[in-house]
């Protein structure tokens, strides 16, 4: 939705385009700039590699561990996860309705510290 003038956007109105025509878990909600927010929701395993850019995941459903370089923490409902850019990282041991906002900013390599 590059140059959208919209402001609003639903995990429900997201959800109903997954999976995507390729069978892609992720729909991209909004472009600006940098921004990039997605909805991202992976089902039985997670299959990222690293990005070229920060990003911030913020779960709305579900519950699991994530692996962020070699770090694993638990996560659920509401949590906010940082990832840097270049960083091997994904949800492990999962629930079935994992439902995640992915907002990816900056960039390309990461923002400095």
């Amino acid at each position: 939705m590059a140059g959208s003038s919209r402001t609003r956007f639903t995990v429900a109105e997201l959800s109903s385009r997954l999976p995507g025509p390729a069978g892609e878990r992720f729909a991209v909600a909004f472009e600006r700039g940098t921004l990039s927010l997605e909805l991202y929701a992976p089902r039985g395993h997670d299959p990222q590699k690293p990005h070229t850019r920060d990003e911030v995941y913020v779960v709305v459903t579900g519950e699991g561990s994530f692996a962020c370089g070699s770090a694993r923490e638990p996560f659920g409902p509401g949590d906010v996860l940082f990832v840097p850019a270049g960083v091997e990282h994904r949800f492990l041991d999962f629930t079935d309705d994992l439902t995640v906002w992915v907002v990816f900013y900056g960039p390309e390599g990461g923002e400095l510290a």
